[in-house]
């Protein structure tokens, strides 16, 4: 995994890294029965990896989530050029790598409309996976992050495959199961470039033995059509995303022309309706307790109700330690954008509302919160 990542594990080792709220929970011995990825609720999905304490998408963020003990592993895929999935939150470059350092592909930078709005950039469908592999990652918010981003250019951009390896590599070492939960980023846009992701996801789970409703793995999209067409190529779990502004549509909508909201997929009656092809519902947070004018928490929704009762599980997204994500009432006097609020509070008050798992940047928090594992339910 290259000199980068043995110098990450060894310091997570040695306890060097700056954990939120304390240290990571204490890691199962050999004589206790193996953990499986759903034996703990709400379930801990380490969005992005640990991206609140390593860059974002990296295989150090993935191992550094693991060794905390997060249930799953969130990685977002895009498609390169010549058709290989690799993890990045969007397939715009700019962000996450160094590429506008690289003058050998300035040529590439363009103008294009991806899901319906004009970005500028390098896009990930202009690379090969070698052009790829030449770039290193970097912290998407260091004004946020700053610790992360000291370990700008530490490592590469890791393929889907190398994800799993990484995984399956660590469940040897850790003694238990651990999910993988990817997303499929902008899948109306790679299906119209010819790039469609679904087919390579799910012929990439099913050769490395993920096969059934049992396997430790979801698949997640914020549209509609390609879940649907999911359904009829797997047996894995599905998850539909809720976007933040219950006013839009799903892009694949969109383009379609129906009338779909996510406010409408948000009803009991849009809730069964996903119930027919989807295992569990991931909204933005703001649908389970919104915020009001004064940022501060209103009350709860009947969001988890309704959905448990079209038997979907509820999986939000995304809880962020720092100040400027969390309510106001959780904040610390700090003013700094990288300042750590009442994490905590803001986990009880949600996980009180029955959610099944969440989506978190720094998983060591919620690990600690939860109840106690069903550490007999093996899988």
């Amino acid at each position: 995994m290259g000199r980068a990542m043995a110098v990450l594990l060894m310091a997570i080792s040695l306890g060097c890294c700056n954990i939120v709220n304390g240290a990571p929970p204490t890691v199962l011995t050999r004589a206790m029965p193996r953990r499986g990825a759903d034996s703990c609720k709400p379930l801990v999905i380490a969005h992005r990896g640990a991206s609140g304490y390593v860059p974002e998408h990296t295989l150090g963020a993935y191992a550094l989530a693991i060794t905390m003990g997060a249930d799953y592993v969130e990685p977002d895929l895009v498609m390169t050029a010549d058709g290989y999935l690799i993890a990045r939150h969007d397939n715009e470059l700019g962000l996450t790598t160094d590429v506008a350092q690289r003058p050998e592909f300035a040529g590439r930078f363009r103008t294009q409309i991806v899901d319906g709005r004009q970005m500028t950039g390098w896009f990930t469908e202009d690379f090969t996976l070698a052009e790829i592999k030449t770039l290193r990652a970097v912290e998407r918010i260091p004004n946020s992050r700053p610790g992360n981003a000291r370990m700008d250019g530490a490592f590469d951009i890791p393929t889907f495959q190398e994800i799993i390896d990484l995984v399956k590599s660590m469940e040897i070492s850790e003694g238990r199961t651990i999910g993988i939960y990817p997303e499929i980023k902008h899948g109306t846009h790679f299906q119209h470039l010819g790039l469609g992701m679904e087919r390579s996801l799910v012929d990439t789970f099913h050769r490395n033995g993920y096969i059934g409703p049992l396997a430790p793995a979801y698949i997640q999209s914020f549209e509609v059509n390609n879940l649907k067409e999911l359904k009829e190529l797997t047996d894995l779990r599905l998850i539909q995303l809720y976007g933040g502004n219950p006013a839009n549509q799903p892009f694949d909508q969109f383009v379609t022309g129906t009338k779909l909201t996510y406010a409408e997929m948000a009803t009991p009656e849009g809730l069964r309706e996903i119930a027919k092809y989807a295992h569990a519902v991931g909204p933005e947070k703001n649908y389970i307790i919104p915020r009001k004018e004064d940022n501060t928490l209103g009350e709860p929704t009947n969001f988890v109700k309704d959905a448990h009762a079209a038997g979907l599980e509820v999986h939000p997204y995304t809880f962020r330690a720092e100040n400027s994500f969390l309510p106001a009432e959780y904040r610390s006097e700090s003013h700094s954008e990288a300042a750590i609020g009442d994490f905590n509070g803001e986990l009880i008050t949600f996980i009180a509302t029955g959610i099944d798992g969440l989506f978190v940047d720094q998983p060591d928090v919620p690990l600690r919160v939860r109840d106690i594992c069903l550490e007999n339910k093996l899988q």
